[in-house]
């Protein structure tokens, strides 16, 4: 800490420079973050020991982004300003709710577990195939809580209980990530899900949490009252911008950084959504394909015995089945219609 005049008694300007130098130590993140990285690697290194295949890409998304992210969000100039300035505090806000979810979720950390420790990795399939945790990760709970658990913060004191209590500090980072987390392990169903919902319901959850950002970024924005306001006084950070700008400028990064992440996102379930339906069609086409060929070859022997026994009459017959079969409308043959179609 540096004192200046006015009484400030805080972090020097901030400048393009501390931004990549100014680091502090968070120690029960730091310590939560190195137990988590040692579990992730001794784990991984486990399932290769054991003669099984753990890709390095998982453990770098994990690892490298996910826990690396997490560090920037509590140590880097981020932590350090997230006293003094409101758009300090915005960025962290984002980097905890968004992208250190995404890729913690992306590194798989469930699979990891299922497959180094099998017996434990049972109960845990078993918790999250149970009734109450389809019920939590609900569609239309999970975006709400995206929105809402920040939003919370932001407009009551607890906002302000973060800067005078460490333990309210750690807690409320951890609090933030959990609907981030669950809201990424549901969607990119990389991991056990509870349930797999298709991706057309995936898009509208994601496309309501662009929305919630931006609401959440809007609200920030347009509050003629500056949030905090005692506590920003009260620190007189003199290097500016004024409260008022660092709250709009704070508005804008929820907005603009939070849309940054869920946009892509939004366009990775539109291509997944896609190759599904490729998939399930050309599935359903083989199927329909195998159909066909079985009735080809049974109407061929069929015609064979009849006209042995009755030359003259098969050609009638089978010819009207033929077109009987070959006339059903095609939604009748598909699988995924047949129960919405089916003739009485």
């Amino acid at each position: 800490m540096v004192g200046f005049a006015a009484g400030y008694v805080g972090p020097p300007k901030l400048t393009l420079g501390r931004a990549f130098t100014g680091w502090t130590v968070d120690v029960p993140m730091l310590v939560l973050i190195l137990l988590l990285a040692g579990w992730y690697l001794a784990s991984a290194r486990k399932i290769t020991k054991a003669g099984g295949r753990w890709g390095v890409g998982r453990s770098i998304s994990f690892c490298g982004l996910g826990l690396g992210f997490w560090a920037i969000a509590t140590m880097s100039w981020v932590g350090v300003y997230q006293d003094v300035l409101f758009y300090a505090r915005a960025a962290q806000t984002v980097l905890l709710v968004l992208v250190v979810p995404l890729f913690l979720a992306t590194g798989k950390p469930i699979t990891l577990f299922i497959e180094a420790y099998p017996a434990a990795g049972r109960r845990v399939e078993a918790v999250i195939r149970s009734r109450v945790a389809k019920v939590v990760t609900f569609p239309a709970i999970i975006p709400l809580a995206l929105v809402a658990v920040p939003m919370s913060m932001y407009f009551t004191s607890w906002y302000t209980a973060v800067f005078t209590s460490g333990t309210i500090r750690e807690l409320t980072y951890l609090i933030l990530m959990v609907p981030g987390c669950v809201f990424f392990w549901t969607l990119l169903r990389v991991d056990p899900v509870p349930k797999r919902y298709p991706y057309g319901v995936a898009m509208w959850i994601t496309a309501a949490e662009v929305v919630g950002d931006a609401f959440f970024g809007i609200a920030v924005i347009a509050d003629t009252n500056i949030i905090a306001a005692p506590h920003y006084h009260a620190v007189g950070y003199p290097f500016g911008p004024t409260l008022a700008t660092s709250q709009v400028l704070g508005g804008g990064i929820i907005w603009i950084l939070g849309d940054f992440v869920g946009l892509p996102f939004l366009a990775v379930q539109l291509i997944q959504m896609m190759r599904e339906d490729k998939q399930e069609a050309a599935a359903i086409d083989a199927e329909l394909d195998a159909r066909d060929a079985a009735r080809e070859t049974g109407a061929s022997g069929a015609d064979g015995a009849e006209g042995a026994s009755r030359p003259g009459s098969a050609d009638g017959a089978s010819g009207a089945g033929g077109v009987e079969e070959e006339d059903r409308p095609w939604w009748e043959s598909d699988p995924r219609l047949t129960d919405r179609f089916r003739r009485a």
